[in-house]
C-alpha cells in the first residue's frame, strides 16, 4: 500500500460506467523516452511508494535511466501476483505451512502467514505418459497420476482452503503457462484497496522460468526460485537492479514453409549469442503488428533459452483481439486499452525510444530450424541437419571409446561397427532392409562416418516385427512444452500434415514412441472440430495428457524392446520434442540426443524414425501407389492452416473450458481434504514432510562467520544447469533417494519422480547433485584418471578420499561440522527456476559456491538459503588457479557484513591436504562477491529469505 505520493502521481481513470485510480507515469521526468517494460517498472515504484523501501530518488533515478550506463540502482518491484506449477509450487506451500507453525512457535499469529499477493498454482508437472498410441492412453495416465499423487494434491486441497488468495487449477487441465496467457492474466490488473478500486499494470513473477510466456501478452513477468515467489507472496517485493533493455527491431513477415518455432529458435541463438543475460528484450519496430499473439508467447516463453529475464511485447490491436477470443469480458478489454493508451503502453512504432543495446531481424529471412542434441541454443538449418548429425554422432562414438567415460546405469560401450550377425551390405540408402521386407533402418550414416558411428542392433516387436536400430534412431516424436502448444498456427500445421501422410499410407516407424501434450483443453477442442485429432492419432499421435510432459522429463518408459536394445548395445538414440529444454538426460534416461523442433516437424520426423535423414533427398516412405512421398509433399500452406484456424477455433471454445477450470473432475473433488489453520503432517508420509528451514530458528539472527576448513564438494566445469543440482527425473534404484524411499516401506515401482517427491526434503537433499550426467572432475584421481558420471565425490572423511555418493560424504561431513564448497565454471546454474537447486545444495551442508560465472536465479537463490555465491577473478578458473579440489579452503571477509557493509572481495585461501599430490602449494586469491543488492544481504544476514520474511512478520 502507497503511503506517500511524492509526484502527485494518482489520479483517476474512468472506462464506462467505472471509475478507477492510478498512478500516473507522466509525473515523472524522463518518462516519455523509456522502453514500455521500464514504464511499467516505474508505474509499480509510484504505486508502492513508501519513502523507505520505495523512495523517491529510486524513482527519480529510474525517470532518469542511462540505457548506456551498467545496473547500479536498485529497485523494490512488487508483482502484481505469484504463478506456480505444482513441482515448485509444493515446496512454497510446505514451506507456508511450515511457517504457520514457526509463527506459532515463536509467539506469532499463524494466520498472519498468508498470500498477500494474489498466487494461482497449475497442477502440470505431474503426470507421466506412461501410456501411449491409445485412446485410453490420457484416462490412464490421470488414473496414475493420482494414484501417485494423491497425498500432494490432499496437501494442495487444505492449502486451497486454509490460505487466502491462493487458487489451485486442478491436474488434467493444461499447461500453466498457457492457463496463464489464456486466462489467469489480465494485462491490466484491477483490484480494491482500501475500498478503492484500483487498476495497474498486470505483473507476475513465477516457479517455472518460462513464466516469460507472458510477456507476449504485454504482461511483465519472470522466473524466479520458489524461494523468492514465497516472498512476494507474503508481501515482500523482488530486490532487483535496473536492467539493461535490448531494443529488438522485427521488421518483415514469416514466409511460406517457416513456422513461429523456426522463429524462437533463431532469436534465441541470436541472443545467446549477443549476451543478454539479467537483461531485459523489448520487441519494436513495424514488424511487430504483424506477429500474431500466439507467436508472441512463443517467443516470450524461450526468454530463459536466450538467458534475458523478460522477452516483452508491447499493447497493440493484436492483444486485445486475444483477449476477447480467449473470453476476456468486454470491460476488461476496454479497461487495458483505456489503461494503456493513458499510460503511453500503447504500442507506437513512431515513437522514439531509447535502448541500451540494438538488434534486428527480418523475419522473412528465417528458415525452418531444429536445435541440438543438447542446448537450445544450439541452432541447426533443417536443410543441414542431416550433416551435422553425422558430425554430433561422431563425437559420442569418440565418447563412448576414446574419453573412458562410464556412465551409472548403462552398458559399456561394445564395438562400433555393426552388430553381432548384422552385415552392412543390409543398410540400404533408403532406410530399408532389402533382406528383410518389413525391416527399416532408422540411421543411415555415410560411408565415411559408418565405422565409427554406426552400430544397428536387430530388434523384434512382440508382434513378430523386426527392424534394425541404430544410433540417431529417433525413438521418442513429442508435441509437448508450452512454448508450441499454445499455439495454434504450429499445432493445425502438426494436425495437417498428419492428416496429409494418413491419407498418402504412411506411418510412423515402429521403434518411435509419439505422444501428444496439449497446453489447455482449447486445443483439443479444436483438433475435434477440424477433424484433425483423427489424423494425428492415425500415427499415433493420442493426448496423453494436459501437462509438461516430455520437456521436463515425463516421457515414461520407451518402447520396451526399443529401450532394452538401446541398453544392451549403448545405442546413441534421439529424441524430437516441441520443447524448449534438451538439456542432456532431462528427456529420458535412455536418449543421449536430444532436439527442438516446430510440432510439424516433430511428426515428420516420426515418420523419418531418425535424425540421420534428409527432409530434401530422403522420402519419408512410399504412398499406396508405390511412389517417393517427400515431406515437401506433405507440407501444409500457410493458407491451409489459416483456412483451419478461421472455421475451427473460436471465443466461445475459452469461454467454456475456463468456466470451470478450479472446479477438477471428480477425483479432484472427492479428495479427502484436512482442515484447520495449520496442516496435519502425516509422520509415514514419504511426499509431504514439515520442512527444516526454522529449526532452532531464534527472533535475532546470528551474526555472519567466515567459512574456516571447508572441504571441495564438487569441481565442476561450464554449463552446469540446473538439471544437474536439482533433483529432477526418475528416482534410480540403488540411489541415496531409492534407499531411504526402500526403508520407509515404498516399492521402486512407486518411487515415482523427484518432481513429484518435492514436498519431502529427505528424498531431494539425496537427489542433490545426483544427475546422471554430473561430470564432478574430483573423482578422477580415484579412477585412473576417468570422470564417473552421477552424483558422487570424494569423501576426505574416510582413509584414502574414496569415491562416494555425495549426500553420503555430505552427512559424514556435517557430523564432522566441516562446511563444504562449490568450485564451478561459466553459465553455473543456468537452467530451469529451480529452487531445490539452492536449496538442496544448503541442506548438503554447502556454505559457498565459487564459479566463473553465475545464471541470475540461481544466484539469487542461493543467497535466499544462506549460501554465498563468489566468483574467481575475471579470466580465472579452478583449474587455471591450480586448484584440485583436494584443497582445505578458507574465506575471509564475510564478517563484514555484521557491520552493514557488503564486501565487493573476500578472501580465499585453498591450502593443500593429505590427498593433495605431493609438492601442491597453497592458493590464494580475491574472489567476487555476488551478493548484488542490499536486500540480498539482509536475506543472507538472515541464513535466508525465508527467515528474513519469517523475524518481519513475528
Amino acid at each position: 500500500m502507497s503511503t506517500v505520493d511524492s509526484f502527485g502521481a494518482k489520479s483517476t481513470l474512468t472506462v464506462g460506467d467505472t471509475d478507477y485510480e492510478i498512478f500516473r507515469v507522466d509525473t515523472v521526468a524522463g518518462y516519455e523516452k523509456l522502453p514500455f517494460s521500464l514504464k511499467v517498472l516505474l508505474e509499480n515504484l509510484l504505486r508502492t511508494e513508501d519513502g523507505a523501501n520505495v523512495t523517491k530518488e529510486q524513482i527519480q533515478a529510474l525517470g532518469a535511466w542511462d540505457p548506456t550506463a551498467q545496473p547500479n540502482t536498485e529497485i523494490q518491484f512488487t508483482p502484481a501476483r505469484v504463478v506456480m506449477q505444482d513441482f515448485t509450487g509444493v515446496p512454497c506451500i510446505v514451506d507456508l505451512a511450515t511457517m504457520r507453525e514457526a509463527v506459532t512457535a515463536l509467539g506469532g499469529d499463524p494466520n498472519k502467514i498468508n498470500p498477500l499477493s494474489p498466487a494461482e498454482m497449475v497442477i502440470d508437472h505431474s503426470v507421466i505418459a506412461d501410456l501411449f498410441g491409445s485412446d485410453n492412453a490420457l484416462e490412464r495416465n490421470v488414473e496414475i497420476e493420482y494414484e501417485r499423487n494423491g497425498e500432494r494434491y490432499q496437501f494442495l486441497r487444505w492449502g486451497q482452503t486454509a490460505f487466502d488468495d491462493f487458487k489451485v487449477v486442478p491436474p488434467g487441465t493444461g499447461i500453466v503457462h498457457q492457463v496463464n496467457i489464456e486466462h489467469l492474466a489480465k494485462v491490466i490488473y484491477d483490484r480494491s484497496v482500501d475500498g478503492v478500486l484500483r487498476a495497474y499494470p498486470d505483473t507476475c513473477v513465477g516457479t517455472d522460468s518460462h513464466t516469460t510466456m507472458v510477456n507476449g501478452l504485454g504482461v511483465l513477468g519472470w522466473g524466479v526460485g520458489g524461494i523468492e515467489a514465497e516472498a512476494a507472496m507474503l508481501g515482500q517485493p523482488v530486490s532487483m537492479l535496473i536492467p539493461r533493455v535490448v531494443g529488438f527491431k522485427l521488421t518483415g513477415e514469416i514466409p511460406s514453409g517457416v513456422t513461429a518455432t523456426d522463429v524462437v529458435l533463431t532469436i534465441t541463438d541470436m541472443l545467446r549469442k549477443h549476451g543478454v543475460v539479467g537483461k531485459f528484450v523489448e520487441f519494436y519496430g513495424e514488424g511487430v503488428a504483424q506477429v500474431p499473439l500466439a507467436n508472441r508467447a512463443t517467443i516470450g516463453n524461450m526468454s530463459p533459452e536466450f538467458g534475458s529475464t523478460a522477452a516483452m511485447f508491447p499493447i497493440d490491436d493484436v492483444t486485445l483481439d486475444y483477449l476477447r477470443l480467449t473470453g476476456r469480458d468486454e470491460q476488461t478489454v476496454a479497461l487495458v486499452e483505456a489503461y494503456a493508451k493513458e499510460q503511453k503502453l500503447w504500442h507506437d512504432p513512431s515513437r522514439h525510444l531509447e535502448f541500451s543495446e540494438f538488434m534486428e531481424l527480418d523475419l522473412s529471412t528465417v528458415v525452418p530450424s531444429i536445435a541440438g542434441p543438447k542446448r537450445p541454443q544450439d541452432r541447426i538449418l533443417l536443410s543441414e541437419a542431416k550433416s551435422q548429425f553425422e558430425r554430433d554422432i561422431l563425437n559420442y562414438a569418440d565418447a563412448a571409446e576414446e574419453d573412458s567415460v562410464e556412465i551409472e546405469g548403462t552398458f559399456p560401450a561394445s564395438d562400433p561397427g555393426t552388430a553381432p550377425g548384422v552385415e552392412h551390405e543390409h543398410i540400404a540408402a533408403g532406410g530399408v532392409s532389402h533382406q528383410h521386407e518389413h525391416e527399416h533402418v532408422p540411421s543411415m550414416i555415410s560411408s565415411g562416418a559408418r565405422h565409427a558411428a554406426s552400430k544397428p542392433v536387430k530388434v523384434t516387436t512382440p508382434e513378430g516385427q523386426s527392424y534394425l536400430l541404430d544410433n540417431g534412431a529417433v525413438t521418442l516424436a513429442a508435441i509437448t512444452s508450452c512454448t508450441n502448444t499454445s499455439n495454434p498456427s504450429v499445432m493445425i500445421a502438426a494436425g495437417l500434415l498428419a492428416k496429409k501422410a494418413v491419407d498418402k499410407g504412411l506411418k510412423r516407424k515402429p521403434w518411435v514412441k509419439t505422444t501428444l501434450g496439449p497446453g489447455s483443453k482449447v486445443v483439443t477442442d479444436y483438433y475435434e472440430k477440424s477433424g484433425l485429432d483423427k489424423a494425428l492419432e492415425g500415427l499415433d499421435f493420442y493426448t496423453v495428457g494436459y501437462g509438461c510432459t516430455i520437456c521436463i522429463g515425463n516421457s515414461g518408459p520407451l518402447i520396451d524392446e526399443v529401450s532394452a536394445a538401446i541398453n544392451e548395445n549403448d545405442l546413441a538414440v534421439t529424441a524430437v520434442l516441441s520443447g524448449n529444454r534438451n538439456f542432456e538426460g532431462r528427456i529420458s534416461p535412455d536418449v543421449k540426443m536430444n532436439y527442438l523442433a516446430s510440432p510439424p516437424l516433430v511428426v515428420a520426423y516420426a515418420l523419418a524414425g531418425s535424425m540421420n535423414f534428409d527432409f530434401e533427398t530422403d522420402a519419408l516412405g512410399k504412398d499406396s501407389d508405390g511412389n517417393d512421398v517427400f515431406l515437401k509433399d506433405i507440407w501444409p500452406s500457410p493458407d491451409e492452416v489459416q483456412d483451419v484456424i478461421d472455421h475451427s477455433i473460436s471465443r466461445e471454445q475459452f469461454i467454456k473450458q475456463y468456466s470451470t477450470v478450479f472446479d477438477g473432475d471428480e477425483r479432484w473433488q472427492n479428495l479427502p481434504t484436512p482442515t484447520g489453520p495449520t496442516f496435519e503432517w502425516a509422520e509415514d508420509s514419504t511426499y509431504v514432510r514439515k520442512a527444516p528451514y526454522f529449526d532452532g530458528m531464534e527472533r535475532t539472527p546470528a551474526p555472519v562467520t567466515d567459512i574456516s576448513g571447508a572441504r571441495v564438494m564438487a569441481t565442476l566445469g561450464d554449463s552446469v544447469t540446473t538439471d544437474h543440482i536439482s533433483p529432477a527425473g526418475n528416482i534410480k534404484a540403488g540411489t541415496p533417494a531409492a534407499q531411504y524411499l526402500t526403508e520407509h516401506g515404498v516399492a521402486q515401482k512407486d518411487f515415482n519422480s523427484y518432481g513429484s517427491r518435492r514436498g519431502n526434503h529427505e528424498v531431494m537433499i539425496r537427489g542433490t547433485f545426483a544427475n546422471i550426467r554430473l561430470k564432478n572432475e574430483l573423482v578422477a584421481a580415484v579412477n585412473d584418471g576417468k570422470v564417473v558420471e552421477g552424483g558422487f565425490t570424494r569423501d576426505f572423511t574416510q582413509e584414502g578420499g574414496p569415491q562416494s555418493y555425495i549426500y553420503d560424504a555430505s552427512q559424514n561431513y556435517q557430523a564432522q561440522g566441516t562446511p563444504l564448497v562449490v568450485f564451478g565454471g561459466k553459465e553455473y546454474g543456468s537452467g530451469s527456476s529451480r529452487d531445490w537447486a539452492a536449496k538442496g545444495t544448503s541442506l548438503l551442508g554447502v556454505k559457498a559456491v565459487i564459479t566463473e560465472s553465475f545464471e541470475r536465479i540461481h544466484r539469487s537463490n542461493l543467497i535466499g538459503m544462506g549460501v554465498v555465491p563468489l566468483q574467481f577473478p575475471q579470466g580465472e578458473s579452478w583449474a587455471s588457479l591450480g586448484l584440485d579440489g583436494t584443497e582445505i579452503v578458507s574465506i575471509s571477509g564475510l564478517e563484514q557484513l555484521n557491520e552493514g557493509v557488503t564486501p565487493k572481495t573476500v578472501k580465499v585461501t585453498a591450502e593443500p591436504s593429505e590427498f593433495s599430490p605431493e609438492g601442491k602449494q597453497t592458493v590464494e586469491f580475491d574472489a567476487i562477491v555476488r551478493i548484488d543488492t542490499p536486500g540480498e544481504a539482509d536475506y543472507y544476514r538472515n541464513g535466508g529469505i525465508l527467515q528474513y520474511v519469517l523475524r518481519s512478520l513475528v
